[in-house]
């Protein structure tokens, strides 16, 4: 699902916080370190037969995809390797053994030289099979393996003609390699049965699912998705299971964490916060399956007797594939409040000794309004990333307030008494000159 960057794990100050816990932390990353390599992203597109269908506001499905990967390709990161493959792009004949072997690397994985990869795409004509599962396990070779995270955008308007292998099968033998390989699925005017399988090879490797209907459409999500490597790329998400109550609930450092929310769900994380600390927490819900219209998630921020602190949300209509939202809060107003209360009572302390401050532990709860449409699996849930980070307390309010109790009521009566007098000033001059003519 949309993450920004990653940072180390507040250890020490958590360190007070865990006997009273008494649930083990759960680190993003315990020894994190700079990337050694940059972001590394494959797309793989398809050239089949069936890529030639004017279907897509007049042009062919192919030229589409061509025109969407030249802007891609303009647009892509300094920072960033990208490989092209293609699939059932040179056999054009009716033999099927040949035909289903029928996948190259027009452009290695690497800096990019955007005239020579422009040129290649340039050149593709819809051809022949739809090797969808072949192509996926060689594009994983393409990228090689390591201690980042790699992705492939897999871009086809069809099912595998191929198989075997299957290509969920083949996303699960490469899950399951544990090489840090993520695999975003884009179906091109798809029917239900290649949505179900680009579904499966998306949620095998903890990747998503979009259907796009437009040059536009899928311009716009090829570019999210390298972004995406951009930002994700240094480390893998740490798995973590939410609960039902925040009592239960995991404790989380600062990190990126993944987890999986069924429709209608809650669910729960603890995050110990130190006093002159501000939390800042995001998530994001890729949208992998048909929805109903109209939808949204939650994120709020509670204290542990169920108070609530901060939230925030976001809504959809069924034109998007991830909604995200974030929070932020600290403690500080919460102890205005406080040393308020201490000096109405005279501000006499019968404990001489200071004691150690503790963290106020912050529960973090995700809730969603998904309903599926008839048909949709409601399991797995539906894929969701979480954003943890501690930061030095903003000394930014919480809410542009002007004031508060008298100088608020003063300001507002000055400002009040003067709009009054140029009003007035002004209505007496038009009258004045109106009369004159």
């Amino acid at each position: 699902m949309i993450i920004k960057r990653r940072l180390p794990a507040v250890l020490l100050g958590l360190l007070v916080a865990f006997p009273t816990l008494g649930v083990p932390p759960a680190y993003a990353d315990e020894h994190e370190t700079e990337p050694v390599e940059p972001p590394k992203v494959e797309l793989v597109l398809d050239v089949s037969g069936s890529m030639r269908a004017k279907d897509i506001g007049g042009r062919t499905r192919i030229s589409v995809a061509q025109e969407a990967f030249n802007d891609v390709v303009d647009a892509l990161p300094e920072t960033t390797d990208l490989g092209i493959r293609v699939l059932g792009a040179t056999y054009g004949g009716d033999d099927k053994k040949v035909g289903c072997q029928d996948t190259q690397q027009l452009v290695p994985v690497g800096p990019v030289d955007r005239v020579k990869a422009k040129n290649a795409i340039a050149t593709l004509r819809p051809t022949g099979f739809t090797p969808v599962g072949l192509a996926l396990r060689e594009a994983a070779k393409d990228l090689g393996s390591g201690e980042t995270t790699r992705r492939i955008v897999l871009i086809t308007d069809g099912e595998d003609t191929c198989a075997p292998p299957d290509p969920c099968e083949v996303a699960r033998e490469l899950a399951a390699q544990g090489t840090h390989l993520v695999v975003d699925t884009l179906g091109l005017i798809p029917d239900e049965k290649v949505r179900k399988q680009l579904v499966c090879i998306a949620s095998a490797t903890g990747g998503t699912y979009t259907s796009a209907q437009s040059k536009d459409d899928l311009t716009r999500r090829i570019k999210q998705l390298v972004e995406r490597a951009k930002d994700t790329h240094a480390k893998t998400p740490a798995k973590v299971t939410g609960t039902d109550v925040c009592a239960k609930a995991p404790v989380l450092t600062p990190g990126v964490y993944t987890d999986r929310e069924r429709f209608e769900e809650h669910r729960w994380y603890r995050i110990p916060v130190q006093p002159g600390q501000e939390l800042r927490a995001s998530v994001s819900i890729g949208l992998d399956r048909p929805l109903n219209r109209d939808y949204g998630v939650l994120l709020r921020a509670t204290a542990t007797d169920g108070r609530e602190l901060v939230r925030g949300n976001d809504a959809g209509s069924g034109r998007t594939d991830v909604l995200s939202t974030g929070v932020r809060w600290s403690a500080a107003d919460d102890e205005d409040e406080e040393d308020s209360a201490d000096n109405d009572k005279g501000g006499v302390f019968s404990d001489s000794t200071e004691k150690a401050p503790e963290p106020t532990v912050v529960c973090l709860v995700v809730s969603n309004s998904f309903s599926a449409k008839a048909g949709a699996a409601a399991a797995p849930g539906m894929p969701l990333e979480l954003t943890i980070d501690l930061v030095d307390a903003s000394p930014a309010p919480n809410n542009p307030g002007l004031g508060r109790g008298w100088v608020l009521l003063g300001v507002l009566t000055l400002a009040g008494l003067l709009s009054g007098l140029i009003v007035g000033w002004l209505t007496r001059w038009w009258v004045a000159v109106w009369r004159t003519r």
